[in-house]
């Protein structure tokens, strides 16, 4: 394997070469990676591989990217993703606003104010940003660095296979393109996953989710703010500087949630202040974007590779976004799928190795999301209960906090983390 030194010290793999003789083996595919989606996921992936020599088109419906209800919060684990993956400075400093305190509340009073950076194994804080603005940002890098980006473009059909097969619509027709590796980041609707012969699996229904963006928001512009209310309810500010706030309601499903159909800015608002948010925030607030409310319920595919063709992102799994883990997630697929496959000229096997470790980080992720669920957002006797056991012992040794959401998978946990998160030992 040939390789070359990129100036940061850092071998790095002469995809220009190895695409000669993978064309030899396998015939003469277009692309070495095609990836089904230009949002997040899919140009970063692009942009990190593309800039190691290979030949890579980015398919991307959206001509311009719109503005949707998603998670606008990295988490400093994601973060760390980001940096790997070559967009970390583009994020925090084009279009990134960090959030150094991590502040909570419970039944109307602050109970923790977290300096994250200082608390955290990589040292920074939550990073807030408008994602349509990322998104146009990483899409960008990604043709700098060499890829090819097509939008406008829908695709309508996914052949694994080696070569794997895209069919896709343009204003031109429609056309048949091979590659390597078809990587699918068509996000949590995903078509690509079905094409692919992927099994989704979907986990029990618990909550609802809703959001808005903000203008003339009055939260403090450097802090992310979780409230937490005893009967089922959840509410986050994540400020992305200037007065503009990406604010979340979370509902127990068996919390009186409102109807989709009566959903409404004046009725958010009403239940964000509701949750334990200060109505003062919201005195001369804006909406900015629009409102959606939806089942936050996980959904996944065990193992997300077969047969040339990998999942990224909410592909192959979505996390409750209750818990903030999505963007984060993302990235460190993305960020693994491009070590996987710089690592080994055999794209099948280090599509086997991508899979099997994204199971491993993903699965510890939604066990701690499901313990988070249960302590904050169940309701009833039994859930007082357990929280009033709980949280005060929490309190007192900050250690017994399960840190996945902010630190991420790789501290780990187990069994004994979970009893000493729930006051058991």
């Amino acid at each position: 394997m040939r390789t070359f030194n990129d100036g940061t010290g850092t071998p790095r793999v002469d995809f220009a070469a190895r695409a000669v003789i993978a064309r030899a083996r396998v015939g003469e595919p277009t692309y070495d990676i095609v990836t089904v989606g230009g949002g997040l996921g899919g140009a970063s992936l692009a942009m990190a591989m593309a800039a190691r020599g290979a030949r890579v088109l980015v398919g991307e419906r959206e001509r311009r990217f719109a503005d949707r209800v998603r998670g606008e919060a990295l988490a400093p684990w994601g973060i760390e993703s980001a940096r790997a993956l070559g967009i970390g400075d583009l994020l925090t400093t084009d279009v990134g606003h960090e959030l150094r305190w991590f502040d909570i509340f419970f039944a109307g009073s602050q109970v923790n104010r977290r300096d994250v950076p200082a608390t955290t194994p990589q040292g920074v804080g939550w990073l807030a940003f408008f994602h349509p603005a990322a998104q146009e940002r990483v899409i960008e890098a990604a043709a700098r660095a060499g890829a090819t980006v097509r939008r406008g473009v829908r695709v309508r059909d996914v052949r694994p296979g080696s070569p794997s097969t895209i069919v896709v619509e343009s204003a031109s027709g429609v056309e048949e393109i091979t590659a390597r590796l078809v990587v699918a980041a068509d996000g949590r609707r995903s078509v690509a996953r079905k094409w692919g012969g992927f099994a989704t699996r979907r986990d029990t229904e618990r909550h609802l989710f809703s959001g808005v963006l903000f203008e003339d928001h009055a939260a403090p512009p450097d802090a992310s703010a979780i409230f937490f209310h005893p009967g089922g309810r959840i509410a986050l500010c994540f400020p992305q500087g200037d007065g503009r706030v990406r604010a979340y309601v979370g509902f127990n499903k068996d919390a009186d949630p409102p109807r989709t159909s009566e959903y409404t800015v004046e009725r958010f608002i009403v239940e964000a202040v509701r949750t334990g948010v200060p109505k003062e925030w919201y005195d001369g607030a804006r909406q900015a974007g629009p409102l959606a409310i939806f089942d936050a319920t996980d959904d996944w595919v065990d193992h997300p590779y077969r047969d040339g063709v990998a999942l990224v992102g909410d592909a192959a799994a979505t996390s409750d976004p209750t818990w903030g883990q999505g963007m984060s997630l993302t990235l460190r697929d993305a960020r693994t799928l491009a070590e996987r496959l710089a690592a080994d000229d055999d794209w099948e096997r280090a599509g086997h190795a991508y899979a099997a470790e994204h199971d491993r980080y993903a699965e510890i992720v939604r066990r701690a999301d499901g313990w988070f669920s249960e302590l904050f957002m169940t309701i009833g006797a039994e859930a007082d209960a357990r929280r009033m056991r709980a949280l005060p012992l929490i309190a007192k040794d900050p250690s017994r906090f399960v840190d996945v959401p902010l630190s991420g998978p790789d501290i780990g946990i187990d069994d004994g983390s979970r009893r000493r998160f729930f006051g058991e030992e």
